[in-house]
């Protein structure tokens, strides 16, 4: 018999949840979620999942309503008064708890209905008095139905629309997960049905080091040209007008032809007594290559470059210079067998723990001999590299200057925000450039996938130019013309400034680097702008910083500090929700996305155990390729899955340019229609990897938390002029003020990333990954899939320290182009503190009651990261 009612949408789904899925995470949801569960400690099946449901009515599927995603949601026809949505669990079952999580279109007065026929329904739970607004309800309920059913009589008041679930789940006998959070599209006890970013078995894109059966060990180190030395400020060396180095730069051409690495065969820890260096290209021919080790650190004189020993290559040679070729030819190499530094005992064998301080200096066949560009591009032919700090048995490590005269020794562990993949120290007088730099690790293929992506975030869409050198790099022709007719700035670099953060608004001035999200109730796009505003192009959509309402608050001693909330003006017409986001800077993205899911939903406390305050809820998401539902990890709301995904919507959403993921440029607008399959696209599948790659692969700064040995004489750098008693002291103050509830101090990344460089690295990101309400002076108007519009995902903090320089791109810094929080409105760090309200304002109140010292240790510790 068909039992289905008259009118009613029918769809049926398989049900693909997945009971192994089940048993991996259940342990942990009961922990993190304060979920009832069996002496088995698995978690109850929610019934509902992925099961048959009518509707009836559907403006979004009711499906998208028992899909276990926080991101899908069931919406009803609007204006509708009485609506129903039933699930169809395929079985008698005896029922237990029934849980729905509501957007806010939601009703005043419902029912939670069971049957057996889909046809005579008994009522099982009402609720009455229900508001507009976020909320999730949950029922105690019994008796044996096949069928659950939630009825609305009556809208809430407030409520034009009609009705929307994002999720609706049926627990069996006894209670089952529920939050008690007002704002649930996501609930806080996480989501037993999501899919990891990287599956367990994620093979390796390429080796970075390992141990030959004897116990020999290779390292395999990714190198890039450069124009000049580590240690070099200028010239001359110590004049007082020096000039900042070019050690931190890329030359003109660096993408292509100019990359190359080091194999390491270190026999050393296996009893041996050599180390076999070969030079291995990515691209093309190296011609003359030297190459200089060991930091000459025994002479007083050196002070920038000056190496003990200076060595050729046993290779092939074309009159009396070497040459160096790509396809893995291993010709090119030389062997070291004893420690050097001049005056003091030259040839003593290896021991491990030595340190051999590599500068290699690659050269590309000339033109001629009265013209020295490269044959093979027409590009510069001479360069150095990055000079990297080799241990024996150990590899490669990032390094800092010691005395005498900046000798090259490892960075202390705890002083490695990036784990191994953290920037060395800089000595280049370029702390502006710090973000640019690849991770420290980097393999040699990956260095050829960096640089090449790095080429894309630098380039214009409107001319194909890129950013640097724009009248000696070659023309990115594939990319000429492919700017949409309305967008916010023609490349990625020109809103991510060197790689950080937008520029400081202007009170009178356009936000040109800032993104103005738009949106209507119902998560759905705004109807003029879509998902946010383009400000530039062929549509006058400009949207300026009108001016700060100022409010002075003081310290416990005394110290006032202007508070500076943001008032905007729209040239277009004021969208009904919107949030103003300045960019954030870029480092560190693939360490974040290599931290398991395990790792960040243990920090989960929806019930705030321990009486902190704090709680921390997941914003699960919708991956907009395969429509899997992922752990948030990016943006201001943790609304984007992974570091793909960022890019891929930046690039839609802020330039009109099309990808793999995003690949119509209605997703602007809309999310309808936006997974097409065989559509050409502005951004190729590859150049999408390459610019993902980059943004995965850069480094972070290893925290200046040491003082740095410079000669007598030499100006100590600014970013160096530390006190690391003062930083460790504001370290205790940060952990003692529980800063450290919601910036949480480290983590260590699994080992699924398919970046060897990025697994089971011990790192220092300063964040939980998590959404925290923040109370009211920080909520705008718009929520964002799981996360309400007061709530924000904790801003991780290595790198605060270098904003200074970043933002104002000088080697001396300038706090003034610095601003904090999302929207940029913090100038100060103690007013971006006193912004924190909601979760964290026992550690804003400790923050006020610190005496000055204190309080001025806490922020040079901050600094130092």
């Amino acid at each position: 018999m068909n039992t289905t009612p008259p009118g009613a949408i029918v769809l049926r789904r398989k049900n693909s949840f997945n009971r192994d899925t089940l048993n991996r995470f259940s342990q942990l949801m009961c922990i993190t979620a304060s979920l009832l569960c069996a002496g088995t400690a698995l978690a109850q099946t929610n019934l509902a999942l992925n099961k048959t449901t009518y509707a009836s009515s559907e403006l979004r599927a009711a499906k998208d309503a028992v899909d276990g995603s926080s991101y899908s949601r069931w919406e009803s026809t609007q204006g509708l008064e009485a609506g129903w949505l039933t699930v169809d669990l395929g079985t008698a079952t005896n029922l237990g708890q029934v849980v729905i999580d509501w957007e806010a279109a939601n009703p005043e007065t419902y029912q939670i209905q069971g049957s057996n026929n889909n046809s005579t329904w008994t009522t099982l739970a009402t609720k009455t008095g229900g508001t507009f607004g976020n909320r999730t309800d949950s029922f105690n309920v019994s008796g044996s139905y096949r069928y659950v059913r939630m009825y609305a009589t009556k809208r809430a008041p407030g409520n034009a629309w009609g009705y929307s679930i994002f999720e609706m789940r049926v627990f069996a006998g006894g209670a089952a997960s529920s939050s008690s959070s007002s704002s649930s599209s996501s609930s806080s006890t996480g989501n037993l049905g999501y899919t990891p970013l990287f599956p367990e078995g994620t093979q390796v894109t390429e080796q970075i080091q390992y141990r030959e059966p004897d116990g020999t060990l290779v390292t395999l180190m990714g190198m890039r040209s450069t124009e000049r030395h580590a240690r070099e400020r200028g010239e001359p060396w110590l004049a007082a007008n020096e000039a900042d180095g070019r050690y931190f730069t890329y030359p003109p051409f660096y993408f292509q032809n100019r990359s190359f690495g080091l194999k390491i065969r270190d026999t050393i820890p296996a009893g041996g007594r050599n180390i076999r260096i070969t030079m291995l290209i990515n691209e093309g021919t190296f011609f003359g290559t030297t190459f200089s080790l060991f930091r000459n650190s025994s002479d007083p004189t050196v002070t920038e470059f000056g190496w003990a020993l200076n060595y050729g290559f046993n290779n092939l040679k074309e009159g009396n210079l070497p040459r160096c070729f790509d396809g893995g030819n291993e010709d090119c190499y030389l062997d070291v067998d004893s420690y050097w530094n001049t005056g003091r005992d030259p040839h003593r064998p290896l021991v491990m723990g030595d340190r051999i301080e590599l500068a290699p200096a690659p050269r590309l066949v000339e033109m001629s001999e009265s013209d020295n560009r490269a044959r093979i591009d027409g590009g510069g032919s001479r360069y150095y590299s990055f000079e990297q700090l080799y241990v024996v048995g150990e590899g490669v490590r990032p390094w800092y200057g010691v005395a005498p005269n900046l000798d090259s020794v490892p960075v202390p562990n705890d002083a490695l925000l990036g784990g191994e993949t953290s920037v060395s120290y800089n000595y280049s007088e370029e702390p502006y450039r710090v973000f640019q730099q690849m991770a420290n690790n980097i393999g040699i293929r990956n260095t050829d996938r960096f640089l090449k992506g790095r080429r894309l975030f630098h380039t214009s869409f409107a001319t194909g130019q890129h950013s640097e050198f724009p009248t000696q790099n070659p023309i990115f022709n594939e990319h000429v013309n492919q700017l949409g007719s309305n967008f916010n700035d023609e490349r990625c670099i020109a809103c991510h400034q060197l790689n950080g953060r937008s520029k400081a608004a202007v009170a009178g001035a356009a936000l040109d680097t800032m993104s103005v999200l738009t949106g209507a109730p119902g998560n759905l796009p705004d109807p003029y702008y879509g998902f946010n505003v383009l400000q530039k192009g062929a549509v006058d959509n400009t949207v300026k910083l009108q001016r700060y309402d100022v409010t002075p608050r003081f310290l416990n001693d005394g110290t006032r500090v202007d508070m500076h909330k943001p008032v905007y003006e729209f040239s277009g017409p004021v969208p009904q929700l919107y949030s103003v986001r300045q960019a954030p800077q870029v480092i560190g993205a693939g360490l974040l996305e290599a931290i398991p899911e395990s790792a960040i939903l243990a920090n989960v406390d929806a019930s705030d155990t321990n009486g902190d305050g704090v709680r921390g809820k997941a914003n699960f998401v919708k991956n907009p390729e395969t429509g899997a539902t992922q752990l948030g990890r990016f943006g201001w709301k943790a609304a984007k899955a992974s570091v793909r995904h960022q890019a891929a919507e930046a690039l839609v959403q802020d330039m009109g340019v099309t990808s793999p993921v995003y690949p119509v440029r209605s997703c602007q607008k809309t999310d309808v229609n936006c997974h097409q399959a065989g559509v050409s696209t502005h951004v190729s599948e590859l150049e999408l990897t390459r610019l993902t790659n980059y943004l995965q692969l850069l480094g972070v700064p290893a925290q200046r938390s040491y003082r740095s040995g410079y000669p007598n004489g030499m100006r100590v750098s600014v970013e160096h002029d530390v006190n690391p008693a003062q930083i460790a002291q504001g370290k205790t103050v940060f952990e003692n003020a529980q800063c450290v509830a919601c910036h949480k101090a480290s983590f260590t990344t699994g080992n699924t990333h398919p970046f060897a460089e990025l697994r089971n690295q011990t790192i220092r990101p300063y964040t939980d990954l998590l959404l925290h309400d923040m109370g009211p002076d920080l909520a705008d108007t718009l929520a964002q899939d799981g996360a309400s519009a007061s709530m924000w995902r904790t801003a991780p903090l290595w790198g605060l320290g270098s904003l200074k320089y970043v933002q104002s791109g000088t080697s001396a810094g300038n706090e003034a182009s610095v601003r904090y929080l999302h929207d940029g409105r913090a100038r100060t760090l103690d007013e971006a503190i006193l912004w924190h309200g909601g979760e964290a304002t026992n550690s804003r109140l400790r923050y006020e009651a610190l005496s000055t010292g204190d309080r001025n240790a806490l922020k040079a510790f901050l600094n130092s990261l």
